[in-house]
């Protein structure tokens, strides 16, 4: 064999033998490049809760809107304030009643004591938070809407977070529901002596008689119980009570005449 062909033996020979571990030396580095290259995903918990946070925030206005529009035609179960009561006293008495059973001068004794202007807002009197304010807060400016929206949904008391989600709630409510049915569920959840919710057992325990039975008098007296049911008896009304159940007497008749009735009257 020349040395020529000796020397294309050897080339041949590294050929075969040194290519795969060249080849797998270059595969190695690009392995390495590579992992170098993947970026480890860093955690951000910023970006993290405010994703989660907006997740939350709209599952519960799903939930709320759901509810509120359902309760349009289902009874509102009993409420968290009903709840609190019942765990203190042992027990309350509470009896709903379909607007159509309650006598018409009861729910526009409630109406004129509460929220005269009730017909003519969608939830906020903007005339009445106005004077408030002038006021010096020196005087309530919450409407029936309002007062609904907090005996049936949430809880009593002060509080930034409470009014935040009242507000919140009252225009959703107010969109929902007709001033009927607003009406109605305000009667069935208000409190009107220690335990006693709704015009059904109120009138029952005050009067004896079923709320379809009420007259004037009576629906006015049990109206002037509502701001303060804990002081105040529609079976005992004080000299200051009976003043203001004259008044209301006047008022229920008053938006009866000028139409202000209306909205929640057949």
């Amino acid at each position: 064999m020349g040395h020529k062909d000796k020397s294309e033996t050897i080339a041949q020979f590294l050929r075969l033998h040194l290519a795969p571990v060249a080849a797998s030396k270059e595969d190695m580095a690009k392995s390495r490049k590579s992992k170098k290259s993947r970026k480890i995903p860093r955690i951000r918990p910023i970006r993290f809760l405010r994703r989660w946070g907006i997740r939350i925030t709209t599952l519960c206005a799903v939930v709320v809107t759901g509810v509120v529009v359902a309760h349009r035609w289902v009874t509102p179960p009993e409420t968290y304030y009903m709840g609190q009561e019942e765990r203190r006293l042992g027990k309350i008495s509470y009896r709903w009643e379909d607007i159509d059973d309650v006598a018409p001068v009861m729910t526009r004794s409630i109406v004129a004591a509460e929220d005269a202007n009730f017909c003519n807002h969608w939830g906020f009197d903007m005339n009445a938070i106005r004077d408030a304010i002038e006021d010096g807060g020196g005087r309530g400016a919450s409407t029936l809407s309002q007062q609904t929206v907090k005996n049936t949904y949430l809880w009593h008391g002060r509080s930034w977070l409470r009014k935040a989600l009242e507000a919140s709630i009252t225009p959703l409510m107010e969109l929902a529901w007709d001033k009927r049915r607003i009406v109605e569920v305000y009667m069935n959840v208000a409190e009107f002596d220690d335990g006693v919710f709704g015009v059904g057992a109120a009138s029952r325990h005050y009067f004896g008689v079923p709320p379809s039975k009420l007259d004037a008098r009576q629906a006015a007296l049990l109206a002037a119980v509502l701001p303060d049911p804990k002081d105040r008896s529609a079976k005992h009304p004080s000299d200051w009570m009976k003043k203001r159940a004259r008044s209301i007497m006047d008022g229920a008749a008053t938006i009866d005449r000028d139409g202000r009735a209306d909205c929640f009257e057949d």
